[in-house]
C-alpha cells in the first residue's frame, strides 16, 4: 500500500482551523520484548482477524496520508522490517528498551528535516481508528494550539495505567505514571493510552529534556506534557472508548481484542444488510465483504480474501478463504472454499464439498462429497457425489475443464489434464483419463466405451417423456 504526501490530513486540518495544516509523520512504537506472549513471533505481528496487529494500525494511519512513517523496533527487528518493507516504511532501532520517550527519540534521525505534526502510536494497540487519529490532529491544530494532545480513556479497571488529571475543558493539569502517583491521583479514572500528537520540533526538543528520575528508571514519553507546562504551554486530552485503545501483552489479551473486533464487525455486517443467524458464531477476516441480503448461518468462518455478493447464502459450518461468491449462490453446509474459488450466480456447493482454484459457472452444482481443484465447471453442469478432479501427480498441478450442461456421475475420478465436453455424460464410477467429446457418454466400468451423440439423444428422449 502506497502512502501519499500528507495532503489528506492537511485538508482536514485546514477545514477546521482556516489555516494550512502541516504535513504529518507517524511513529509506531514496536520495540517491546513481548515476553508474556511466549512466542518466537514478534508481538505486534500476531494476527487479529487474519492480519498482523501492526498492519491493522498502519492501515488506519494510511487514511491520514502521512508524509513519513517510522516504526521503532527492538527485539526481533528483522521480523518487523520484513513486515513493513512492502509498505516502504522506515524502521528505526531501539536496541535497549529504556522507555517510551527513549523509543520515540530513536525515530528522530529518520525524520531529519521534517517539520510538521507527529502522531505517536503503539504497534500492540491495533484497533485505533483513523477517525480518532484525526480528532487528535484536529485538537492539536485548534486555535489554542496545545503543546501536545494525549488520547485518554476510562477503563472498567484502571489498574496500573498512568493517570491524566485535566480540567473540564480537557486542558491537562498533571500526568503521572501509576508507579509515581499518589493515592488521590490513582483515584482518577481518566487514563493515558500512550498515544500522543505534537509538533515535531516541539516534541523532539522536549524529549531532550526528559530524564529517567522515576520509580522505573525509564524515559517516559508523557513527561513531555509536564515539561511543556513548565514552559507555560498547556496540553490537551481527548477521550476514546476503552475497547479502541486496548493493548495486547499476552495471549489472553490478544483473544480479548479479537473478540471485540469480531463483535464490532458482526454488528456492522448486520447494519449493512446481511443476516447473521447466530452472530456470535460467525468469524470474519479483516477484509471480508458481504453484500446486501446475504444470509450467513451459524458457525461460519471467513478467512482473508472473501467477497460474497448480494443475496447469496452461506450455510452452517462452512469455511471460506480467498473466494468469490456470486449473487444467489448457496454454499454449504459443511463446505470449504479455498483460495481461487469463484462460485457463479445461483451455483450450489453443498455439504463436504471442497473447491480450490476452481470456477463454477452459473447454476452449476456440486452438492455432495466432492473435490474440485484447478478446474473450470461450466454453467448448469452437475457434479455427482464423490467426484474428484485428480489435479496433482506428485510434482505438478493440472487443470480439468467441464463443459456447460455436462453431467458427471457419482464416484468419478477426472484425471487431469482432461476436458469433459459440453453436454457430455460421465457414468458413475468412471476414471476418466482422456477427453470426453461434447454430448458423448463415457462409461469406464471396467473398460471405457464412448458413444457419440448418445447424451443428446438421451436428453431428447427424456424430454419427450416428461
Amino acid at each position: 500500500m502506497a502512502y501519499g504526501n500528507g495532503k489528506g490530513a492537511v485538508a482536514i486540518r485546514a477545514a477546521m482551523t482556516d489555516q494550512p495544516s502541516p504535513p504529518l509523520a507517524v511513529i509506531v512504537l514496536a520495540a517491546g520484548q513481548g515476553t508474556r506472549m511466549k512466542s518466537d513471533t514478534h508481538k505486534v505481528l500476531h494476527p487479529v482477524a487474519g492480519r498482523p496487529m501492526l498492519l491493522h494500525l498502519l492501515a488506519s494511519a494510511a487514511a491520514l496520508a502521512p508524509e513519513r512513517v517510522v516504526v521503532v523496533a527492538g527485539a526481533r527487528a528483522e521480523q518487523v522490517e520484513a513486515a513493513v518493507a512492502p509498505l516502504g516504511h522506515q524502521v528505526a532501532l531501539q536496541p535497549d528498551q529504556l522507555g517510551t520517550g527513549h523509543a520515540v527519540a530513536q525515530a528522530r534521525a529518520a525524520l531529519d528535516g521534517f517539520h510538521g505534526d507527529v502522531l505517536v502510536l503503539y504497534g500492540d494497540v491495533p484497533l485505533v481508528e483513523a477517525a480518532t487519529m484525526r480528532r487528535m490532529l484536529e485538537r492539536l491544530g485548534a486555535k489554542d494550539r496545545p503543546a501536545a494532545v494525549v488520547l485518554g480513556f476510562r477503563p472498567a479497571d484502571p489498574a496500573a495505567y498512568g493517570r491524566v488529571i485535566a480540567d473540564g475543558d480537557g486542558r491537562i493539569r498533571r500526568m503521572v505514571e501509576w508507579k509515581d502517583a499518589s493515592d488521590v491521583e490513582r483515584a482518577e479514572t481518566l487514563c493515558n493510552s500512550g498515544l500522543l500528537a505534537a509538533d515535531a520540533d516541539t516534541l523532539f526538543a522536549l524529549l531532550e529534556r526528559v530524564t529517567n528520575d522515576n520509580a522505573a528508571g525509564e524515559y517516559y514519553l508523557p513527561d513531555v506534557v509536564m515539561l511543556a507546562a513548565s514552559d507555560g504551554r498547556a496540553s490537551a486530552v481527548i477521550e476514546a472508548d476503552a475497547a479502541e485503545v486496548a493493548g495486547v501483552n499476552s495471549r489472553a489479551e490478544l483473544a480479548g481484542v479479537e473478540a471485540d473486533w469480531q463483535a464490532r464487525r458482526r454488528r456492522r455486517a448486520m447494519a449493512d444488510g446481511a443476516s447473521l443467524v447466530a452472530p456470535d458464531t460467525v468469524w470474519f477476516a479483516h477484509d471480508t465483504v458481504l453484500g446486501r441480503d446475504v444470509t450467513v448461518e451459524q458457525n461460519v468462518v471467513f478467512g482473508p480474501g472473501v467477497r460474497v455478493a448480494d443475496g447469496a447464502t452461506i450455510r452452517a459450518f462452512s469455511h471460506l478463504e480467498g473466494a468469490v461468491v456470486a449473487t444467489g449462490a448457496v454454499i454449504g453446509p459443511y463446505a470449504r472454499l479455498r483460495p481461487g474459488a469463484v462460485i457463479g450466480e445461483d451455483a450450489r456447493v453443498g455439504n463436504f464439498v471442497e473447491v480450490k482454484k476452481a470456477t463454477l459457472g452459473r447454476g452449476a452444482k456440486a452438492n455432495h462429497l466432492a473435490y474440485l481443484g484447478d478446474a473450470e465447471v461450466g454453467a448448469r453442469a452437475n457434479i455427482g457425489a464423490g467426484t474428484i478432479t485428480c489435479n496433482y501427480d506428485g510434482f505438478r498441478k493440472y487443470r480439468t475443464v467441464i463443459g456447460e450442461g455436462a453431467f458427471v456421475g457419482s464416484n468419478s475420478a477426472l484425471v487431469a489434464p482432461v476436458t469433459i465436453g459440453a453436454g457430455a455424460i460421465v457414468g458413475a464410477g468412471a476414471a476418466v483419463t482422456a477427453d470426453v467429446p461434447a454430448d458423448a457418454l463415457a462409461l469406464v466400468r471396467p473398460g471405457r466405451e464412448t458413444k457419440a451423440g448418445w447424451a443428446a439423444r438421451f436428453r431428447e428422449k427424456m424430454t419427450r417423456r416428461s
